[in-house]
């Protein structure tokens, strides 16, 4: 009877469901995916491609922190690639290739996500304006700035050590960005499953009424989760000066749809109070294990978009969880 109750327990944690719900089935899914990609191209699980495949998935999953903060408040930021995009050619000219300017080019690059952060938040906040369309016009708006502030022709060039952050190796074993995004990680699955503000955010997420007659000021919980998504996309701007040397005007257009994507891909709902950054993280590295193949293959770029849209699809219609309307 024991044996019974035990294989019954087994039998159900097994489940589809139970293992959307776990967050282990995104990692089922990755693994699946790194073998089918051994397969067709042999040699891609090497030690040295694979550190490269999770150094590009690091920027991508730093800037994902805060768009999974952000749908899982039941909003959703168009801004985050024209925030990359300012904050890497503002890195770059601020920093101009100097150790010595590294400080001042980072605060200024914080800032501005900051700043970007906190006037969506008001304004979806405050003013009531839908995410989708209050982040888009933001959007446009940071990208006609980094256009005016370059003239259309971006200058400056990555400090040695963020170029080292982003390309080496810290003690010949780990990426410095990569462990930039371990640190992040930790700290975000900490927050969101072990602190009031992780509790605050799913209520916010899950049902805003309720969570206002609960005590929750939503709207600082707004407004701050806003600001983290827009420092993040920030924080990516500035290291991808460091990965490519220098700035360039297409720097964040790769993160807008993929890191949605990722959290989506991830287990988190699209409308918002259920998932969690767990899932985002192997979302972040299957984004970039398909490009990669993508690009091991020598897909052309048409086929690449049509093929990896496909791919996102069946995987968000095998097991990307949606809640029902609120």
């Amino acid at each position: 009877m024991y044996q019974t109750d035990i294989r019954k327990q087994i039998f159900e944690w097994l489940t589809f469901e139970k293992l959307k719900n776990s967050g282990i089935l995104v990692y089922l899914v990755l693994l699946l995916l790194l073998f089918i990609a051994q397969i067709i191209s042999p040699g891609f699980l090497t030690f040295d491609h694979m550190s490269n495949v999770l150094r590009q998935a690091s920027f991508l999953g730093i800037v994902a922190i805060g768009q999974t903060l952000v749908i899982l408040i039941g909003g959703i930021d168009l801004s985050v690639a024209p925030v990359i995009t300012l904050a890497n050619v503002l890195g770059a000219e601020l920093m101009a290739g100097h150790n010595s300017n590294i400080l001042i080019a980072f605060l200024a690059v914080i800032a501005m996500g900051f700043i970007v952060g906190f006037i969506n938040g008001c304004g979806v906040h405050f003013l009531k304006i839908t995410p989708l369309i209050m982040t888009l016009g933001m959007g446009s708006v940071v990208i006609g700035i980094a256009l005016l502030y370059t003239h259309g022709a971006p200058q400056g060039s990555s400090a040695p050590f963020i170029s080292f952050l982003s390309n080496g190796k810290i003690f010949g074993i780990i990426s410095g960005v990569l462990l930039i995004w371990i640190i992040l990680s930790i700290l975000t699955i900490i927050i969101l499953k072990y602190t009031v503000i992780g509790r605050y955010i799913y209520a916010v997420g899950t049902n805003v009424t309720a969570a206002e007659y609960s005590g929750i000021n939503v709207g600082m919980t707004k407004i701050g989760i806003h600001v983290v998504t827009g420092i993040m996309a920030a924080l990516t701007g500035f290291l991808l000066v460091g990965y490519t040397g220098t700035s360039y005007l297409d720097a964040g257009s790769f993160y807008e749809l993929n890191s949605i994507a990722a959290v989506v891909v991830g287990g988190t709902s699209i409308l918002g109070g259920d998932g969690g950054y767990f899932g985002t993280i192997a979302g972040a590295i299957i984004m970039t294990v398909i490009g990669s193949l993508m690009t091991t293959m020598n897909m052309p770029q048409s086929g690449r978009q049509i093929a990896q849209g496909v791919i996102i699809l069946a995987l968000v219609l095998t097991y990307a969880r949606e809640r029902k309307m609120k």
